[in-house]
């Protein structure tokens, strides 16, 4: 039977493209950089892996994408997530490079797909060098680590201050829905 063997290879080629939507975003700076600085919660992590889990749902369950659509999806994302507005113009990027690994993948063009994950991970491993995990001296050192990381990367800002629990959102704040609908 055939059948068995080409359900084994897709779903082996799906975790393939799973892998390289993983590899996408957890090389993205503004995703490392909400994570790390705890954005998201103590769950940031977690966050980030579901992040991947959703993200390759959405390009099996949505034909056709269009870059701006997929821009939509992951800024809608980040703000859910992690209060977290994207303005440092990576997202355009992330969406072509994704939009690229799903066509690799639907093409069947494994070998490629498979060189355009290594390459993106050999990329994180040299990221992951400016943040590396906190030794024991864990104080003033890591706080340098991470100005330096915030100064000469992406620009990232908390979509909305959350007021005190006690009281109501009439203390000035521009809740979200304010300004032009995201497209214009």
């Amino acid at each position: 039977m055939s059948v068995g063997s080409n359900m084994a290879a897709s779903a082996a080629s799906r975790e393939l493209f799973t892998e390289g939507v993983r590899a996408v975003l957890h090389t993205w700076p503004v995703l490392q950089i909400a994570v790390d600085n705890g954005f998201g919660g103590v769950y940031g992590q977690q966050k980030a892996d579901w992040m991947v889990d959703v993200v390759q749902q959405y390009f099996h369950d949505n034909a056709d994408l269009q870059p701006c659509e997929v821009e939509d999806y992951l800024s809608d994302l980040m703000d859910q997530e992690f209060d977290t507005v994207v303005e440092d113009g990576s997202l355009p990027q992330v969406s072509v490079r994704l939009l690229q690994l799903f066509s690799q993948w639907q093409q069947g063009a494994l070998q490629q797909l498979k060189h355009t994950i290594s390459t993106l991970t050999q990329n994180q491993n040299h990221r992951a060098t400016v943040t590396a995990p906190p030794t024991q001296e864990e104080s003033s050192s890591d706080e340098a680590q991470v100005m330096e990381v915030d100064s000469s990367g992406p620009s990232v800002s908390r979509s909305r201050p959350r007021p005190p629990q006690d009281k109501e959102e009439e203390d000035g704040w521009t809740l979200k829905g304010a300004g032009p609908p995201a497209g214009m």
